[in-house]
C-alpha cells in the first residue's frame, strides 16, 4: 500500500523538476504573463485619420463646402442665388460624367487619356450618321453608343489581355481616335440651327429644366442620376466589390475567384460607353456637332477625380468624391470669375488643390499601411 503510494507519488513531476518531453522544454523560459489588449486611446488626430480613411469622400466634401462659404462670404446673395448654384451644376455636368468613367478606370490602378477624345469622336458619329447618312436620330446616338463601347473595348483588351500599360495604352489611344475625329469629320462643324430643325433629339440633354429661379439642364440630371447609379453598383453589387479588389490587389483577386481580365475589359467597355453618353450631353451643351469640342474633357476628368480623393493607386475612393471634386472646380471657376480676378488664378488655385489632394491621400493612406 505505501510502495504504492510512493510510487504514484513519484511519477508526479514535481513544479522545479526538469519537463518529461523534450518539446517541452520550450516552455522553462516562457512568460508567464496573462496576453492583454492595447488600450491605449487614440490622439483626436489619428481618430481623424481614420474617419477619412474610412470616408474617403469626407475630404472632397469638407473643401467644396469651405470653398462655397468662403464665396459667400465674399459675394453674397450673388453667390448663393439659385440661378448661378445651379449654373456651377451646368458648367460640370460633362466634367461629371466624364470623371464617372474616369473614376471607375483609375479604381482598378489605370488610367484613361483617350476619355475626351471617345466623348468627341461619338458625338461626332451621331451627329454624322443623322446629317451624312440620313439615319434617324435614336439611331445614330445608338451608333454613337456603339462606337464608344468598341473604343472601351479596345482599351480594355490592349491593357487586360497583352498587359500593355493603361497609360501608353490609352495615350496612343487618344491620339488614334483624336486624328480619326479629324479625318472622319473633314473638321465640319454642323450647326446649332440645323440640329434644332432636323434633329432635336441630338440636343436632349442641353433642354431647360426650371424649379422656380433654379434652372437644370437635362445633362445635370443625367449626371446625378449616372453618379447615384454607379454609387450603388460600386457599394452594392459583387461586379462593383470585385472593381475594388482588381484595383487593390489583381494577384490576390485573381485568386479569389474574380477573372481580372474580363473584369478590366468589362470597366473599359462601360467607360467608352458612358464617354458616349458624355458625347451626347456635348451637343446639347455647345449645341453643335463640333470636332473641335472638349479637348480638355481627359484633363478636366483626371483633376476632378483627383481632387475627389480617389487614389491613383487604385482600390480606394469614392464616386462622390469624384462629384464633389467636379463641383470644387465649378465654385472656384465661377467664384472667382465674379469676384473680378485674372482667370489664370483659377489654374493656380486648382493646381494647388491637385497637389494637396495627392499629399492628403498619402498622409491617408498610412492608416491602412
Amino acid at each position: 500500500m505505501s510502495e504504492t503510494t510512493t510510487a504514484s507519488q513519484g511519477s508526479q513531476p514535481s513544479q522545479g523538476s526538469q519537463p518529461a518531453q523534450e518539446f517541452e522544454k520550450v516552455l522553462t523560459g516562457s512568460s508567464t504573463q496573462v496576453a492583454s489588449f492595447d488600450t491605449h486611446d487614440k490622439t483626436p488626430i489619428q481618430k481623424f485619420q481614420h474617419f477619412l480613411h474610412s470616408s474617403p469622400a469626407a475630404v472632397p466634401l469638407i473643401v467644396l463646402v469651405i470653398s462655397v462659404a468662403v464665396f459667400g462670404g465674399l459675394l453674397g446673395g450673388k453667390f448663393f442665388s439659385a440661378f448661378t448654384l445651379t449654373l456651377i451644376l451646368q458648367q460640370v455636368a460633362i466634367t461629371g460624367i466624364v470623371g464617372a468613367a474616369q473614376t471607375l478606370v483609375i479604381l482598378t490602378a489605370g488610367i484613361d487619356l483617350s476619355v475626351g477624345a471617345i466623348m468627341v469622336l461619338t458625338s461626332v458619329v451621331m451627329g454624322q450618321f443623322t446629317f451624312r447618312y440620313g439615319l434617324p436620330p435614336s439611331l445614330a446616338v445608338l451608333c454613337g453608343f456603339a462606337c464608344g463601347a468598341l473604343c472601351g473595348y479596345i482599351n480594355g483588351v490592349l491593357v487586360a489581355r497583352m498587359k500593355l500599360p493603361p497609360f501608353i495604352v490609352t495615350l496612343g489611344m487618344w491620339q488614334i481616335i483624336l486624328a480619326s475625329n479629324f479625318l472622319y469629320s473633314a473638321n465640319e462643324t454642323i450647326r446649332s440651327q440645323d440640329i434644332s430643325s432636323q434633329a432635336p433629339l441630338l440636343q436632349l440633354f442641353g433642354q431647360n429644366l426650371r424649379l422656380g429661379n433654379a434652372v437644370l439642364t437635362y445633362g445635370v440630371v443625367a449626371m446625378v442620376l449616372l453618379v447615384a447609379v454607379l454609387w450603388y453598383v460600386l457599394n452594392h453589387t459583387a461586379w462593383g466589390r470585385h472593381v475594388y479588389a482588381v484595383g487593390d490587389d489583381p494577384d490576390a483577386a485573381e485568386l479569389a475567384g474574380v477573372n481580372v481580365k474580363r473584369m478590366l475589359i468589362s470597366i473599359y467597355t462601360l467607360s467608352g460607353v458612358i464617354c458616349a453618353l458624355a458625347g451626347w450631353a456635348l451637343i446639347g451643351r455647345i449645341g453643335s456637332v463640333s470636332p473641335t469640342a472638349g479637348q480638355f474633357a481627359n484633363i478636366e476628368s483626371i483633376t476632378a477625380v483627383v481632387i475627389g480623393g480617389l487614389s491613383l493607386f487604385g482600390g480606394r475612393g469614392s464616386i462622390l468624391g469624384m462629384l464633389f471634386g467636379a463641383l470644387i472646380v465649378g465654385v472656384f471657376s465661377l467664384g472667382l470669375r465674379l469676384v473680378g480676378t485674372d482667370p489664370q488664378w483659377t489654374y493656380l488655385l486648382i493646381g494647388v488643390l491637385i497637389i494637396s489632394a495627392v499629399a492628403i491621400d498619402q498622409w491617408i493612406r498610412k492608416v491602412a499601411g
